[in-house]
């Protein structure tokens, strides 16, 4: 226990000491917001990853498929390595960073800027808001099923302590001192996954032994048959795939993941950062969910309320054997993970209300003028002044999700499926598409807005008729087709308008 107690208090002494270490760089919403637009690769690509591995990966979605696809849902990792970064980077990079920074438009703000509308940019703002909130819940909840497990401490307490961490080191320092924690949780995950695979399967008799076992179990939905859970593709093919396009098509439809490409420094750094946010992924992604995969090994945690399995106590039943000064590894390993993605959505969300609801600012384009400037000292008491909102409404924000933390109504997984099936449904192919088809209309963007939200909530108030996972990867893929319908019978863009958003790609 002293070991364990030591290593996280030392771990959570250093996050706040980067908070306050970048404060100063934090004073500005550029600041504040985008770490003034020079993080380089390294920096970026682990805030990438490590907002994108949270508690909700290794203990909701490693847990819980890895029990239902055994060693198959290994390709959940290797889908989110290969499309949901490789693929995120090559296609969202280097457009994202020119088109962003050409119109001074980070996501949600994007719509209302790229499309000429400010109806748009408000409700795209409060998608973003409302249903970022149930996956930082899904968060809290992971990470304090493993504190749970690892010191015995109050689900209730554990939720609120990381509350109040996060809170600290954004609030102080922004961006930039989320991005330098970031690098320092992702070098902690790293370690932490290969020790905990190793010593999972050590205890398993090896690698060989453990894939033995599972290959003797027999399946859920023909007990007479056994291999399935050491099967390639698994006892369910199909319901792998929407776990796969869910946790991974999904990330280039989210504000916060998005957000990564604003603030990297130039061209180069996005190349390396893409040959590094994938490696990570590999590495932490495939290994959760291998990892999982051994669930089966182990005793279910059965739900004395509903009589099912607790997949959520599925990792950490894994893990309770090992040894103390492994058990504290783990913990930081999904404090680290968890935090980072607390920062950042939260980051998102106080900034998002600020900038495009609270402050409301009419952009102009390059090369125009702009209306009812104002002297540099009025302008800097508002930067100053939205700077402060953005730090109350952080607080705000982690309240709410708090709130929901201690009481989560379902699953993290569920948790997790309707925020990204909400999230990237609506804003995944308007945002995509609009930075490559000059012909992408407003009325297409509302559509997809419509179909995204709509279709999530539905299912949801339905109580879930399709499964959650599947109703987001649903969600996602169905806005391509319908963004391209309605652009070709809508009323067109104004052609002069498009092409100085689109000159951003020809000067650089």
């Amino acid at each position: 226990m002293f070991i364990k107690v030591f290593l996280t208090i030392i771990f959570l002494a250093v996050m706040v000491g980067v908070g306050i270490y970048s404060h100063k760089q934090a004073k500005s919403v550029d600041g504040f917001v985008l770490g003034g637009r020079a993080v380089g690769p390294w920096l970026t690509a682990f805030a990438y990853g490590t907002s994108y591995f949270s508690a909700v990966v290794f203990v909701g979605y490693a847990g819980q498929f890895g029990w239902r696809y055994g060693l198959s849902s290994a390709w959940i990792g290797i889908g989110n390595a290969v499309i949901g970064s490789l693929l995120a980077w090559i296609l969202l990079g280097r457009r994202t960073k020119l088109m962003t920074q050409h119109i001074e438009s980070p996501m949600p703000d994007f719509f209302g800027t790229r499309y000429s509308s400010q109806n748009l940019r408000v409700v795209a703002s409060i998608i973003a808001f409302v249903f970022l909130i149930p996956y930082t819940a899904g968060v809290y909840s992971g990470i304090s099923r493993l504190f749970e497990m690892g010191f015995g401490i109050p689900y209730e307490y554990c939720v609120i302590g990381m509350a109040a961490f996060t809170a600290i080191y954004v609030i102080f320092g922004g961006y930039k001192a989320t991005a330098m924690n970031d690098f320092i949780q992702g070098i902690i995950m790293l370690f932490g996954i290969v020790a905990v695979i190793i010593a999972v399967l050590n205890a398993q008799g090896g690698l060989t032994t453990a894939v033995g076992k599972l290959a003797s179990l027999p399946s859920d939905a023909d007990p007479s048959i056994n291999g399935g859970f050491a099967s390639l593709f698994g006892p369910d093919p199909w319901g792998l795939l929407g776990v796969v396009i869910l946790t991974s098509v999904g990330t280039m439809g989210l504000p916060q993941m998005v957000g990564k490409f604003y603030s990297i420094t130039d061209e180069s750094a996005i190349r390396r950062g893409t040959i590094i946010s994938t490696i990570f992924a590999f590495i932490i992604a495939g290994g959760c969910y291998f990892l999982g995969g051994f669930g089966r090994l182990y005793e279910p945690v059965i739900n004395e309320a509903t009589g099912k399995i607790a997949f959520d106590s599925i990792i950490p039943a894994m893990l309770v054997t090992l040894p103390d000064a492994l058990i504290a590894l783990v913990v930081l390993l999904v404090l680290s993970a968890s935090m980072s993605t607390l920062a950042s959505l939260v980051l998102t969300s106080s900034s998002t209300m600020t900038l495009d609801l609270i402050y409301r600012d009419k952009k102009s384009l390059p090369g125009e003028v702009e209306e009812g400037s104002i002297d540099d000292t009025v302008a800097e008491r508002v930067e100053l002044r939205k700077v402060v909102v953005m730090r109350v409404l952080i607080v705000f924000f982690i309240v709410i999700s708090l709130m929901i933390a201690l009481n989560p109504p379902t699953f993290i997984a569920q948790l997790m499926g309707i925020s990204w099936g909400a999230l990237a449904g609506a804003f995944l192919a308007p945002f995509m598409l609009g930075l490559y088809w000059k012909g992408v209309t407003k009325a297409a963007v509302w559509a997809c807005f419509t179909w995204g939200v709509g279709l999530t909530v539905i299912n949801m108030l339905l109580n879930n008729p399709i499964n959650p996972i599947n109703c987001g990867a649903l969600a996602m893929l169905g806005g391509f087709p319908i963004v391209w319908l309605v652009s070709l019978v809508s009323p067109k863009p104004s052609k002069n308008y498009v092409e100085k958003i689109f000159e951003c790609y020809r000067t650089a």
